[in-house]
């Protein structure tokens, strides 16, 4: 077995600069959203390497008002790498060996798959290229895992003509989210849950609002805040939505079709009321129509893991696309 996997990875060092689609004549990859596949040993699962990889692949995610991992871990023994385990959307071999290296293929097993090796010849060894590429790692997963929750939804898609119309902007969003309101400056949409809700938001201010001599951050809460007076109330009389106000939210600058956006994330709450949950909001720069499309996603589920049903807003909104 450990022959076979150095064979395996020799072949990945010297093919993975190569990005090819998915091949055909491939079976389906399988696993949930956010799940990654861990072979490897036992008394290195139980050791540093283990730790190192729980540390990384199982942070918290930035934002969610409880503690919950980036991605669920499933961890085999390298023996039984083989058959249907083989079918999983992200697998991370880790073995010591008599060379050291680390080694991603795509779509090699099933598509959309990613598939990365990681050897040494001692526990530093290993523990320095987890260091090293644990980020790349990261982000490839979640890259891939966008991808497949937007070709998911795309099986059963909500009609964005009113975004279309009033914003010049397209976006796939999937089953269930239902118009709340609609009127020139400002879009919700609500997808129920039997015990809350998610919710997307989407409207646009100039240029100027964002980019002005106070902080980013401190522009973006005040036009949230502003939006959630005018547009997002509670079922009480006068309550509505705000930043919360105890923690400061994450603030990280990104791309968003290929245009420079900023990233919040954070807590929202109801003024005068006891909700509250996550949200995230995209602020994307058009210097064509001089203005910040913002999108933002929500989601009030008291009680439940969030993480999911964040990501899948995190999909939607990373699906948007500017009218030229």
């Amino acid at each position: 077995m450990k022959n076979f996997i150095l064979l395996l990875f020799t072949a990945f060092l010297l093919t993975s600069c190569k990005d090819e689609p998915n091949v055909k004549g491939l079976s389906d990859s399988s696993g949930n959203i956010n799940n990654v596949s861990v072979f490897i040993d036992e008394v290195m699962w139980n050791g540093q390497i283990g730790d190192s990889l729980r540390k990384k692949l199982a942070a918290p995610v930035d934002g969610l008002p409880q503690e919950e991992p980036t991605f669920n871990i499933n961890q085999y023994p390298t023996k039984i790498f083989d058959g249907f385990v083989k079918k999983g959307r992200n697998i991370i071999v880790v073995q010591k060996t008599d060379k050291t290296g680390f080694g991603a293929s795509k779509d090699q097993y099933a598509a959309p798959q990613n598939v990365f090796y990681i050897s040494g010849k001692t526990t530093n060894d290993v523990l320095n290229i987890i260091e090293n590429k644990a980020s790349q790692i990261i982000q490839t997963i979640r890259k891939g895992e966008i991808l497949e929750n937007q070709k998911r939804m795309k099986k059963a898609l909500v009609n964005d003509k009113n975004i279309k119309n009033r914003f010049g902007v397209t976006m796939n969003i999937g089953y269930g989210y239902n118009y709340e309101t609609i009127n020139d400056k400002f879009i919700w949409l609500r997808k129920e849950y039997q015990s809350g809700y998610n919710s997307i938001l989407v409207y646009e201010v100039p240029i100027n609002r964002i980019e002005n001599q106070n902080e980013i951050v401190q522009n973006i809460i005040s036009i949230r805040d502003s939006i959630g007076k005018a547009n997002v109330h509670g079922m009480l009389d006068n309550t509505w939505m705000i930043t919360e106000e105890a923690y400061a939210p994450y603030l990280f600058t990104t791309t968003l079709d290929n245009k420079p956006a900023f990233l919040t994330k954070g807590t929202w709450e109801l003024k005068n009321d006891f909700m509250a949950g996550p949200f995230i909001n995209y602020a994307i720069k058009d210097t064509t129509n001089n203005r910040y499309l913002i999108i933002e996603g929500f989601t009030y589920l008291p009680s439940k893991a969030k993480r999911d049903h964040m990501f899948e807003l995190e999909a939607i909104i990373n699906s948007a696309k500017i009218i030229d």
